[in-house]
């Protein structure tokens, strides 16, 4: 309850015990068994903390939290409570608070997304349970993608990037050292996994911004944003790291604020022990780091568990709020826990710590505050005021008309798919198969000119030769005939030549034998003679001829 500006949380007798606004960013604890109270002790911190005007965020693990948004009901217990504790005359009254629903699957609440990017290597990995050397190649992944301008928005554009890496890792492998085709397979796998447990969901657009959180309604009440995760718990580990996200993004989008009157929001973080249950050290160190450094940013982290040992040393030093409800010690281990919880207060000179501490009641805790120079007050035991909104469940109509009617739901109700990582190398890879189906085509069409080339020269050289046989056939033909007429020309010379000398030797060989056979012997010389020297004539010509 918010009483005289001061969060009023519990009273130890007649004396009120106060969480100071300004000390409530150095964060807190609720611890206690189950069954001991702890919800309803976190619902009184949400709602002093929204009438203080601080916007409020909390899971809801068991659905018992979505009543905010209604005013309590006065049953008998409750009645009793506010009549012990002298409530009504100190203003306290039922009423409801402005309560937006949120849900992971989008099924109880406005649809909460992120995108990978957002969620980034290190927490995505812790998902997907990654090995050390899956959650290097992880990080390779993110980096490429970053230096190629590629979105990575959802599932498909993960899955598109390992599939695009994995087919060029020879040449990504030169600048950003070995990336395994194995570990990425490992990695494929298990984005396939992320999705069946409903990562195609969650990871999308439009993301969440934190900046809708950081609210108030008309009347000055801080808002309250309930995380449905009665589904989401399911998967431990992914309800760790959606919570720790959500820390992450408050950290990293608010300026420094220093030291405020008051939180510029308060983040209830239910069954905390998840999220430190197998962290890496490297998540651990971050979340460390967080939990110091938000402070600064105005942002109070309460931390809700069974037992203050879920919660690392580290962390532990960090709540100076700590509100310790009954722990049982039925064993050794359990006795030893609670001594610890018991000398983790400042000691109360009135009372034995412990002993209170295993001997609380349902609705009764031990409770040590920071006071108003920061510095834890001695430990009290306390009773918890109820809460002022309804306790339990909300019916599904009613829990409906909230979603429906809050301003934000048309913003974050319809899933948007931009152009992103998926889109961009599903282009690619069609206009690298065109280029490859183009070339490929350019390089047949090649292949066939050459082969038409080349057949149509050997058709040439072919058809050129043919001529070049034939002029030679037809040359060698003329040459024979040239040769043969030549031939005949010339036997015909020698026929006429040897005619004409065959008559003229004959002649003159008749002649001269005429001449001589006349002067030997007369008529009858005459004609031998003639004969004779015909017959020499010839004789001689055919020496000369032969010659």
């Amino acid at each position: 309850m918010y009483y005289d500006k001061k969060i009023w949380v519990a009273k130890s007798g007649e004396e009120k015990v106060y969480i100071y606004p300004k000390m409530a960013n150095r964060h807190g604890l609720i611890a206690g068994a189950t069954g001991t109270g702890k919800t309803v002790t976190l619902k009184v911190l949400a709602e002093s903390f929204s009438d203080c005007g601080v916007p409020v965020f909390l899971a809801d693990v068991k659905g018992d939290l979505a009543g905010m948004c209604k005013p309590g009901t006065e049953n008998e217990n409750v009645k009793k409570r506010m009549d012990e504790m002298g409530l009504l005359a100190d203003g306290f009254h039922l009423h409801e608070y402005p309560t937006t629903f949120w849900d992971v699957y989008g099924e109880k609440g406005m649809p909460l997304r992120t995108t990978i990017t957002e969620m980034g290597p290190l927490l995505l990995s812790r998902i997907m349970d990654l090995n050390d050397t899956q959650s290097d190649i992880l990080t390779i992944i993110f980096k490429i993608a970053d230096d190629e301008g590629l979105l990575l928005i959802d599932t498909k554009d993960l899955r598109s990037m390992l599939q695009y890496v994995g087919e060029n890792a020879k040449e990504y492998s030169l600048t950003y050292g070995n990336i395994s085709k194995q570990s990425l397979s490992a990695i494929v796998r298990a984005v396939i996994a992320l999705e069946e447990e409903g990562g195609d969901l969650f990871f999308g657009e439009p993301a969440l911004d934190i900046r809708d959180w950081l609210r108030t309604n008309c009347d000055g009440k801080g808002e309250i944003q309930i995380l449905d995760c009665q589904k989401l718990i399911n998967n431990p580990t992914m309800y760790a790291t959606f919570m720790l996200w959500m820390v992450s993004e408050l950290f990293e989008t608010l300026p420094e604020a220093g030291d405020m009157a008051k939180p510029k929001m308060v983040f209830f973080f239910d069954e905390a022990h998840l999220l430190f249950d197998s962290a890496p050290k490297a998540l651990l160190e971050k979340i460390e780091q967080v939990v110091k450094l938000i402070r600064s940013k105005g942002v109070g982290i309460y931390f809700i568990t069974q037992n203050p040992r879920d919660i690392p040393d580290g962390v532990l030093a960090q709540l100076g709020n700590k509100i310790q409800h009954a722990l049982r010690a039925y064993t050794p281990a359990e006795l030893k826990n609670a001594k610890a919880a018991a000398q983790s207060f400042r000691e109360n000179p009135e009372f034995d710590t412990l002993e209170v501490l295993t001997n609380l009641g349902i609705g009764e805790a031990i409770i040590s505050v920071l006071d108003e120079e920061g510095i834890p007050t001695i430990v009290k035991k306390c009773t918890i005021l109820p809460p002022q909104s309804q306790m339990g469940a909300l019916e599904d109509e009613a829990r409906n008309s909230c979603i429906t009617g809050n301003l934000l739901y048309s913003r974050y109700c319809e899933e948007q798919d931009r152009d992103s990582a998926y889109e961009f190398l599903n282009r690619k890879a069609i206009a690298d198969a065109e280029a490859a189906e183009k070339a490929a085509q350019e390089e047949a069409l090649r292949k066939q000119q050459e082969k038409e080339a080349a057949a149509a020269e050997k058709q040439r050289l072919k058809e050129e030769a043919a001529a070049e046989k034939q002029r030679l056939k037809a040359e060698a033909a003329a040459e024979k005939q040239r040769l043969k007429e030549e031939e005949q020309k010339q036997k015909q010379a020698k026929r006429v030549v040897k005619s004409v000398a065959n008559s003229a030797v004959g002649t003159i060989g008749r002649e001269f034998g005429n001449s001589i056979g006349k002067s030997i012997g007369g008529s009858f010389g005459k004609k031998v003679g003639g004969n004779v020297g015909a017959s020499l004539g010839r004789g001689i010509l055919s020496t000369l001829f032969k010659l």
